[in-house]
């Protein structure tokens, strides 16, 4: 029972690339936040954020003053925060997978299938259709397989060379659990988090300046690695550098092109390098 929700969501996120199903999307999140509070997977302490969103997305709407949408966006950026770190009560988010080691020298790891954070890319989606510029899925592909290719190449050899991880080929038997939830409830809600919202609304803030979209695609990049510091300062090396190459991506592609650099990035991981990390010396 406690994959209803998830169900949910991963049928709403393949359509929500387009906003005629926003709407859609809206229902199935209902449908499936609803299931989740029949199940007991969420408390009633759960409708304090989701009230707080709900205020936040009326303060954003164009027609609003100017500082009242600077406080729904403040609002929304603590909220995203708060959810990203899984800070709020009334969100028992089932773990899954774990702890279980897929190679003699890996870390163990963990999987819960998390309520509270895509939250965040579904409000994203709904209230905030601009961040999803418009490309042509040619382009979004080129720039997805192209941001892949690279930040692949690039991320994988500096988290080589800080013994981060090593070459080692697996199919764990959790696969077909690990690959849907990373594209739906993580890769793609970091993506409209980090790319749609941060990268997108700093390009549109600096858009009369020269420099504009390389400060966003860095400042950006940056913020993405620190989310990534709390695994030691080499996951802020290698998050930052990530999102670089996401950023690239959905410079020139869009959200899609990002979706995919990252997800394939973290596809190639999972199943060739060591998952998610090394052990470090002297650890059991």
């Amino acid at each position: 029972m406690f994959a209803l929700p998830w169900v949910a969501i991963f049928l709403a996120a393949p359509t929500a690339w387009l906003s005629a199903v926003r709407w859609l999307s809206l229902g199935l999140l209902i449908l499936g936040y609803s299931a989740a509070l029949a199940n007991g997977q969420l408390g009633f302490q759960a409708a304090i954020p989701v009230a707080l969103l709900i205020l936040a997305a009326y303060a954003v709407r164009p027609n609003r003053k100017m500082h009242v949408r600077y406080t729904g966006h403040a609002l929304f950026i603590v909220l995203a925060i708060a959810l990203s770190m899984h800070w709020l009560p009334g969100f028992h988010n089932p773990r899954v997978i774990g702890p279980e080691r897929f190679t003699p020298d890996a870390v163990p790891f963990k999987m819960y299938l998390n309520l509270d954070k895509p939250l965040i890319g579904f409000w994203l989606l709904l209230v905030l259709p601009w961040i999803q510029p418009r490309h042509e899925l040619r382009a979004s592909l080129i720039s997805g397989i192209g941001g892949l290719l690279i930040t692949t190449a690039a991320c994988l050899a500096v988290a080589a060379l800080l013994g981060l991880v090593t070459w080692a080929p697996k199919w764990p038997s959790a696969s077909w659990l690990w690959l849907p939830n990373n594209l739906l409830l993580v890769t793609f809600t970091e993506e409209a988090l980090f790319r749609g919202y941060l990268q997108g609304g700093l390009s549109r803030l600096l858009k009369q300046r020269s420099y504009g979209d390389a400060l966003a695609l860095c400042t950006a990049a940056v913020l993405f690695g620190l989310a990534h510091i709390s695994g030691g300062w080499q996951w802020l090396v290698v998050g930052s550098v990530a999102g670089i190459g996401y950023g690239l991506a959905y410079r020139f592609g869009g959200l899609r092109a990002a979706v995919l650099a990252h997800f394939g990035l973290n596809v190639l991981h999972f199943f060739l390098f060591t998952y998610p990390m090394l052990q470090p010396a002297g650890h059991v």
